[in-house]
């Protein structure tokens, strides 16, 4: 059972794959809890299934992904397809981290994750309160086309 605390637009946050890297989930859990969002961390080491069947059991309207080990571009890859295959076909998904391993130029990274159904693309240096602006922007948008 996940613990939905009342509040603003449910979130589901949590690191995906085998990445056990902690802290920086807990600052945008803190970061977006405050800015009013009502945000059920999964914690680290997260299957696509925990998300989804996480974001269906509390109505969230997004699932935010961390990846920071550098796997997210075979962790992540698919997780569109499992929501519309589980009738979340308007759930927004933001992922962001350490996404690929080596470096490469961000514009390619987003474009990578784009390409893979992800609504935003973050780099591990974002600024949360432009995180917690864009949801409420990409919330609202998702209402009104409802």
């Amino acid at each position: 059972m996940v613990e939905r605390i009342a509040g603003g637009p449910s979130l589901i946050l949590g690191v995906i794959g085998s990445d056990c890297h902690a802290v920086g989930n807990k600052i945008i859990e803190h970061a977006l809890a405050r800015d009013g969002f009502n945000v059920v961390n999964l914690g680290v080491m997260v299957s696509q299934d925990e998300f989804i069947d996480a974001a269906i059991e509390t109505g969230a309207a997004a699932i935010l992904v961390a990846s920071i080990y550098g796997h997210g571009e075979i962790d992540c890859d698919g997780l569109r397809g499992r929501c519309l295959e589980r009738g979340l076909d308007d759930i927004l998904l933001y992922v962001g981290g350490n996404l690929v391993i080596g470096k490469r130029d961000f514009a390619e990274v987003e474009g990578l994750f784009k390409g893979m159904g992800y609504n935003r693309v973050f780099p591990p240096t974002v600024d949360l309160a432009e995180v917690g602006r864009l949801l409420r922007q990409d919330i609202q948008a998702l209402r009104e086309r409802s």
